[in-house]
């Protein structure tokens, strides 16, 4: 059984990046391995305006995300393998166990504080830009 407390891993940078072109960026934890997936943002009580959690299922799958021993609202970003949001969830109830299914087979999903889809102005199409996305950052 995972540990009844708030797991931390290390951070890596994300950037979204609107259909407008703005780009927002977050320091988020990666979540790759079938221990930390599960462990998720269980048991957190707090999380920075600019961080998040990202979770890499390695290849596109459907899958299902819940709530359970989550303490913090979250938005859930549902990111195909080229880096496209494909569905964005809003809010997700703290402690609610209902399954909140991906949109068909997509690579990630990246957990954000419950309102920063709606303050942002995300929707879906925009790009998540990270490391294990297909997409290459365009040249700086």
């Amino acid at each position: 059984t995972p540990p009844l407390r708030a797991a931390t891993l290390p951070l890596t940078e994300l950037v979204i990046v609107t259909a407008a072109g703005d780009r927002h960026k977050f320091a988020v934890e990666l979540a790759d391995k079938d221990e930390t997936r599960s462990q998720g943002l269980m048991f957190r009580r707090t999380l920075a305006a600019d961080a998040g959690m990202l979770f890499d299922y390695q290849r596109d799958s459907n899958f299902a995300m819940w709530m359970r021993n989550t303490y913090i609202p979250l938005d859930m970003l549902f990111i195909a393998g080229d880096g496209g949001i494909r569905k964005i969830h809003q809010r997700a109830v703290p402690h609610d166990e209902t399954p909140i299914p991906a949109p068909g087979a997509v690579r990630a999903v990246l957990e954000l504080n419950g309102g920063t889809a709606a303050r942002l102005g995300l929707k879906v199409g925009d790009r998540v830009e990270h490391a294990i996305f297909a997409q290459a950052p365009a040249p700086r």
